[in-house]
């Protein structure tokens, strides 16, 4: 019944038992979630029309700050994409490493915060957060032994992998 009700949800059948709504199909297919959200009021609406606007404290690092920092590294990384492959110097191979990983994980970070919300999804938000910080790490760490293990670094890793 309930797979009936989710191909034809405005369907109204007067001989069966099980009327259906698009309301009741949202319930329905909220219960079958594994992933547990927390409740959301009617239109994401807290409060009445005559209480007074409360604005979020705020914050550095999620205002222009940040949208300025992010753009900076993009625009570092174009010349630090050629600087290796010209030079050839292990600084500018470490520092395009460096700036990737960051760009990388500002972007993520970007991704986690629009479509993981703290409002919906409490501490899975923060479990994705403290994930994608663990990957950082661990890939900070393996940029680290590249840098020290291959001949001419992250470069010298990807000319062999383009030339294989």
């Amino acid at each position: 019944m309930l797979a009936n009700s989710l191909i034809r949800p405005n369907l109204l059948s007067r001989g069966s038992r099980f009327v259906s709504s698009p309301s009741t199909t949202l319930n329905a297919l909220r219960s079958l979630s594994f992933i547990k959200t927390i409740p959301q009021p009617p239109g994401n609406i807290i409060g009445t029309v005559n209480d007074a606007y409360v604005p979020p404290k705020p914050s550095h690092l999620h205002g222009s700050l940040h949208w300025v920092s992010e753009r900076i590294v993009t625009l570092a990384l174009v010349p630090l994409t050629v600087a290796p492959l010209v030079t050839g110097t292990a600084f500018f191979d470490s520092a395009l490493a460096g700036v990737l990983l960051y760009h990388c994980y500002a972007g993520f970070q970007s991704c986690i915060i629009d479509y993981i919300p703290v409002r919906v999804y409490g501490s899975l938000h923060s479990a994705a957060m403290a994930l994608l910080t663990f990957g950082s790490l661990v890939s900070a760490y393996g940029i680290y032994q590249i840098e020290n293990t291959e001949e001419e670094g992250l470069v010298g890793l990807i000319k062999k992998v383009w030339t294989a």
